[in-house]
């Protein structure tokens, strides 16, 4: 998979900040990085069995592939640390403590007569904000602000 960057300011490679990766491999011990920089030549991360524990910062056009590449691996019994970036609204639900369901492609219903329409395409996420797990969250925000 080609890696593409951001035509517009001709820099084609954006590196994970040191101190996210020192801090990110103390937990998790990496192993193995299949989209490394630079590159080796006939290098393809998506072609190759993965280490133990991997760290993916996979091209931001076309995650797909990765994704699936990822949880192969993982299915396989490795670890994979998959970093991405996703909108802030996402984020603010996963810190409340959302409980995140797959919907996969609802067919939504038509205004004028109910009846269901084709599907986006795109799978739906359903998050859920339960009081009843409201403490927990509390507790667990908690603790992550002692460290």
């Amino acid at each position: 998979m080609p890696y593409e960057g951001n035509g517009e300011d001709g820099k084609h490679y954006w590196l994970t900040p040191k101190d996210l990766y020192k801090k990110l491999d103390q937990e998790f011990k990496f192993d193995f990085d299949p989209c490394p920089y630079p590159r080796p030549n006939n290098f393809d991360g998506l072609d190759m069995p993965w280490g133990s524990s991997n760290y993916v910062n996979p091209p931001f056009k076309g995650p797909t592939a990765w994704v699936r590449k990822a949880i192969k691996e993982y299915e396989k019994g490795k670890k994979v640390v998959f970093v991405f970036p996703i909108d802030k609204w996402i984020h603010m639900f996963i810190e409340a403590g959302a409980e995140i369901r797959n919907l996969k492609d609802v067919k939504w219903c038509c205004t004028e007569d109910g009846s269901p329409g084709k599907g986006t395409g795109r799978w739906i996420a359903c998050f859920v904000l339960d009081p009843k797990n409201l403490k927990q969250v509390q507790k667990e925000i908690d603790i992550l602000d002692v460290n």
